[in-house]
């Protein structure tokens, strides 16, 4: 995909104009000149609805969000990879003649880089040197996709430097959740990468993985009187994989009982028939979240068919009811290793009170730590943001538009 620079940012265009102006020169602090180099971008995600499903071939209804990273990025004819981020030390620099995944790289930007390439030549696809200088406002641990967007952007680059930008948005996207499955160490589903590479709303039925079905959802939030917020509690991922890793487990041990991998293949009303023994052999928390999992998918569905039917209050009740069930069986809302950091829990009770039934929340993204969204009406914004601030501190609660554009080369800046 290639983008115009007013088309992608809209009324954000002087200002992102400027970032741009900074990305340049912070490439060419690190690179030299930056004659021949292109630009890019990838936005970050917001989860609207399908919470954990995905890694168990669900439904999801997600969005891509105008808080984005970009680069700039030019061939090297040395075989070389270089990449600097503007926001954090060191710069990842490897060479295409070694590949091989590194148990000591397990969590890096490098092993990323090195996944995504390997991942793009084992689908046929060239793969040669470059250097590339980033700028992102996806925040680390914003619950926003952070991972997922500088995946899809190392995808972006690829594929217009190598390939005539011909890695189509559901491959990219594919490849990057290769990266991070494999070489970084995090057993995620499809649903970030997918949502970063394809932009806009979409709902995306993951049962055939290998091809998912991809369905955009025309619906804007602000003609409906609401805004989306996403508020950031400030919790710690840092010791969190084990707690991410189980849910999918758990999940897979029930469909297991039923000689299934995953869960989109059992039949709901087979597993509550025999719910006594599934639960004698896999437990009261894999029975909860088994339960979960078949509400949520469906709901997920019937959230996009409301947004496309135009029934905004038929989609805040499923919002809320995905919400409650998240918090009550898939239990995601805070580590049971750290019972007294519970700031998502504490986000939800404070939205619930402050919206007082006129908006909805749940859990955002992975859950434990981290954030929750909310859609909340216009006239109640600002004191919404005050007051999630006041307890999370300035600039925790972000006001999201929906971006259109995926993964893309931006030109015309």
């Amino acid at each position: 995909m290639v983008v115009e620079f007013k088309e992608l940012y809209g009324g954000e265009a002087q200002s992102q104009r400027q970032r741009y102006e900074e990305l340049q020169k912070g490439f060419e602090e690190n690179f030299g000149s930056a004659e021949g180099a292109a630009y890019f971008s990838a936005p970050g995600r917001t989860e609207i609805g399908g919470n954990h499903t995905d890694h168990n071939h669900g439904r999801v209804l997600t969005a891509a969000v105008n808080l984005d990273i970009v680069g700039l990025a030019r061939k090297q004819k040395n075989g070389r990879i270089s990449l600097k981020s503007a926001e954090y030390p060191g710069m990842d620099t490897f060479d295409l003649g070694d590949l091989t995944r590194k148990e000591e790289e397990e969590g890096t930007s490098l092993a990323l880089l090195k996944g995504i390439c390997a991942k793009c030549q084992m689908l046929g696809y060239k793969v040669g040197g470059f250097e590339c200088y980033t700028m992102t406002r996806v925040l680390k641990g914003s619950g926003l996709s952070s991972s997922a967007a500088f995946e899809v952007l190392v995808v972006t680059v690829i594929s217009h430097l190598y390939n005539e930008g011909r890695i189509d948005p559901v491959t990219a996207a594919i490849i990057a959740q290769y990266a991070e499955n494999v070489y970084f160490g995090k057993p995620s589903g499809l649903l970030d990468q997918m949502a970063c590479s394809v932009g806009g709303f979409t709902s995306i039925d993951f049962k055939d993985p290998s091809s998912p079905v991809i369905e955009k959802v025309d619906f804007d939030f602000s003609a409906c009187g609401h805004a989306l917020c996403v508020v950031d509690t400030g919790g710690n991922h840092a010791n969190l994989t084990g707690e991410y890793a189980a849910i999918p487990a758990e999940m897979k041990r029930v469909a297991g009982f039923f000689g299934k991998e995953y869960l989109r293949d059992v039949e709901e009303q087979e597993f509550y028939d025999k719910l006594p023994a599934v639960r004698g052999e896999a437990g009261d928390r894999a029975v909860l979240r088994a339960m979960h999992f078949f509400d949520d998918d469906r709901l997920a569905k019937e959230e996009a068919e409301a947004l496309k039917a135009g029934d905004f209050d038929g989609f805040k009740q499923k919002i809320l009811e995905s919400g409650r069930s998240s918090f009550q069986r898939l239990q995601n809302v805070f580590a049971v290793g750290s019972p007294q950091e519970q700031g998502v829990s504490l986000a939800l009770a404070l939205s619930g009170r402050f919206l007082a039934g006129r908006g909805a929340f749940r859990v955002h993204g992975g859950g434990f730590a981290g954030t929750i969204q909310a859609f909340v009406p216009l006239d109640l914004l600002e004191e919404y943001r005050t007051n999630m601030e006041e307890v999370f501190g300035e600039g925790s609660c972000y006001v999201l538009s929906v971006r259109s554009a995926g993964g893309t080369k931006v030109e015309g800046i």
